[in-house]
C-alpha cells in the first residue's frame, strides 16, 4: 500500500498532534499532522509508482496552504478536521496528477484536501475539536511530499522526501 502526504512543518505538527491527543484521538501520537494527496492505494508495481510520483514531483511548484478554522465529515465519517483554504486548489491538482498511471483507481469519496484533528472519538470530543479550534490558523510554504509504503505490521514508513523541482510561485 502507497500514500503520499504533505507533512505540517514545526510549529505546527507539534501543536496539532498535542490538540489531537487531547481530543482523545488514539492516532494523535502514531500519525503525525499532514495533507493527504493520496490516500491507501494498493501498488503493484514499487519502482513504477517511485518513477510516476518522482516525475509529478519534479514538475511541481510550490506553493502556501493556509490552515483556518474546522469541518467536519460527520455524519458520514467521524472526522473533525481544519480548513485548507490557501492551498486547496494546489493540493487537487497534484492530487489528481498523482493518482494517475500505476495509482490511479476510483476512490469512494471525492477527493478533499483537509487535516484531521479528530478521528474515531466520541461525538462529545468531535464537538470540542470543532469548537476549539475554531479560530485556528497557520501558514506556510510546502516544497515537497513524503512518498509513504504500508509495511507488513501496519505502519506507513516514509519512503522518500520528494522535493518539487519548479519555481515557488509566491503567487499563489
Amino acid at each position: 500500500m502507497v500514500g503520499v502526504v504533505v507533512a505540517l512543518p514545526e510549529p505546527f505538527a507539534s501543536e496539532l498532534k498535542s490538540w489531537r491527543a487531547s481530543f482523545g484521538d488514539p492516532l494523535a501520537e502514531v500519525v503525525p499532522g499532514h495533507i493527504t494527496l493520496v490516500t491507501t492505494t494498493p501498488a503493484e508495481d514499487w519502482q513504477a509508482v517511485l518513477e510516476h510520483v518522482r516525475a509529478v514531483a519534479a514538475e511541481q511548484h510550490g506553493f502556501q496552504v493556509q490552515l483556518q478554522g474546522t469541518g467536519a465529515f460527520r455524519p458520514v465519517s467521524p472526522v473533525v478536521y481544519l480548513n485548507v483554504v490557501r492551498g486547496f486548489e494546489d493540493c487537487v491538482a497534484l492530487h489528481e496528477k498523482l493518482q494517475d498511471g500505476p495509482l490511479a483507481r476510483d476512490l469512494p469519496f471525492p477527493f478533499y484536501p483537509h487535516v484531521t484533528v479528530a478521528h474515531d472519538v466520541s461525538e462529545l470530543a468531535m464537538d470540542e475539536a470543532q469548537r476549539r479550534l475554531a479560530s485556528y490558523q497557520a501558514e506556510f510554504p510546502v516544497d515537497s511530499m513524503g512518498l509513504y509504503e504500508h509495511d507488513a505490521d501496519g505502519v506507513w514508513q516514509l519512503q522518500e522526501e520528494l522535493f518539487f523541482g519548479g519555481q515557488e510561485d509566491s503567487e499563489s
